[in-house]
């Protein structure tokens, strides 16, 4: 069987949703094979390729691999595109890692792909679980690079690199040998140029092997992730922003089997969770710490709410800005990660105190964040409470309180939507009024 049907049968086995996909080429000899592979299957995985190209700025030729990479696109006649990072020689790995996945995942969204595709390839996979063992990695981190993990996608990680530059030679593909690949600076460089040979030296099949410790963790990863769904009382949920499970079950548990569930929770989320961090955390629920939080590192925290152990992903957004609600028409409106809609309706004979569905008078509303210090006056309740408290009752954790819409009018709160309905602008039953529908998105 040759390598395109072969590849055809992998993507395939991926079984990715056909639309918009953004192929990461580097110029180098992988991305190439890569990017020609996929355009000679077109037909059969039905993608829409366009071509993303990350200029790091570290090299002098860096600037013509781009225009190659660019001509390659035009070509194939895929739209391309690209980005220039002005890193400089002295920058590090690490750092043009993280400034080019950046950069790829805004272009994804931009462009409404769904996935990136990679050039990562069983060669690489070796290396990644050698350096990850060098590093003290646990068995999550020696499982590799996944095939498919979020919208990145690794295709070729089933072939080698001597197979890939055959097709490449036979082909007649040009690529461009990086000079940082061979820099024993690298740490991945020196363990491909240094390490490696000096291993295979003593232990031939030294890269199979590595494949097959790396296997065998991902399957130790994949039994932990399974394992949450198969512990009713755990009650494993996946929320807007990550997981969750039931934090008084995961204290009883042994330490030492709470702190690997709390690992396979914050992998389900998409965060990596070292040993030492899952123990800080593990102590937060044993303690009962309600509303405390604990970093976990980048925009990751990990929050005890209600009974609940939360790992979620922070990001730093800016409060919506207040907006005023027509509702003697028909309309929409977004807020943040809320989506609003409202339309007449006459008003029915009682209204639900913590539905997301609510009928106002036909009048002016403000919609706008919760203000520190602010309370209502609950329906059917006596007198008036903090909003604190209503969030409290309606067990909203303090991480979500911020971007939670809250309606006004003339300054005073008069619905939290799925929190608490006020008593105050209530028409009466069969009389003119809006219906508004508050819903996350």
């Amino acid at each position: 069987m040759s390598l395109v049907d072969l590849f055809r049968e992998r993507l395939t086995a991926l079984e990715l949703e056909t639309g918009p996909a953004l192929v990461a080429v580097s110029g180098g000899r992988d991305s190439v094979v890569l990017l020609d592979l996929l355009v000679a299957t077109q037909e059969d995985h039905g993608l829409k390729l366009m071509v993303a190209h990350v200029d790091h700025g570290i090299t002098h030729e860096s600037a013509e691999v781009a225009e190659q990479v660019r001509a390659l696109a035009t070509e194939y006649g895929l739209p391309f595109f690209q980005t220039r990072c002005q890193l400089g020689p002295d920058a590090t790995e690490t750092e043009a890692r993280s400034r080019r996945y950046a950069w790829l995942e805004g272009r994804r969204q931009a462009l409404g792909a769904a996935v990136i595709l990679l050039a990562h390839h069983a060669d690489d996979q070796a290396e990644t679980v050698l350096m990850r063992a060098l590093s003290g990695s646990g068995p999550a981190g020696l499982a590799g690079m996944a095939p498919r993990q979020g919208p990145l996608v690794r295709p070729l990680l089933g072939f080698g690199r001597q197979e890939l530059e055959q097709y490449a030679v036979e082909r007649g593909l040009s690529w461009w040998d990086d000079p940082a690949n061979a820099d024993p600076r690298h740490f991945r460089s020196w363990v491909r140029e240094e390490l490696l040979p000096r291993l295979r030296a003593r232990i031939p099949d030294i890269e199979p092997r590595l494949l097959k410790l790396g296997d065998q963790a991902r399957a130790d990863r994949g039994a932990w992730n399974a394992l949450l769904d198969v512990l009713p009382e755990l009650d494993c949920r996946l929320e807007p922003d990550g997981c969750s499970v039931a934090a008084p079950v995961l204290a009883r548990y042994d330490s030492g089997l709470a702190a690997t569930v709390l690992q396979a929770l914050a992998r389900r989320a998409g965060c990596v969770l070292g040993r030492t961090r899952a123990e800080r955390v593990l102590r937060m629920a044993q303690r009962g710490m309600s509303g405390r939080t604990v970093e976990l590192g980048g925009r990751w925290r990990a929050e005890l709410a209600f009974g609940r152990l939360r790992i979620f992903s922070q990001v730093a957004q800016p409060v919506p800005h207040m907006i005023p609600v027509p509702l003697p028409r028909h309309g929409d409106v977004e807020w943040g990660s809320w989506s609003i809609r409202w339309q007449p309706e006459p008003a029915p004979a009682a209204q639900q105190r913590k539905a997301r569905s609510a009928w106002f008078p036909p009048e002016e509303l403000v919609l706008r964040a919760a203000r520190s210090g602010e309370r209502m006056r609950p329906l059917g309740g006596v007198g008036s409470r903090s909003l604190g408290r209503c969030f409290q009752e309606a067990r909203v954790p303090k991480s979500w309180r911020a971007g939670w819409p809250v309606f006004a009018s003339e300054g005073e709160v008069v619905w939290i939507p799925g929190v608490c309905r006020s008593g105050v602008l209530v028409p009466e039953a069969g009389t003119e009024a809006v219906r508004v529908d508050v819903n996350h998105k």
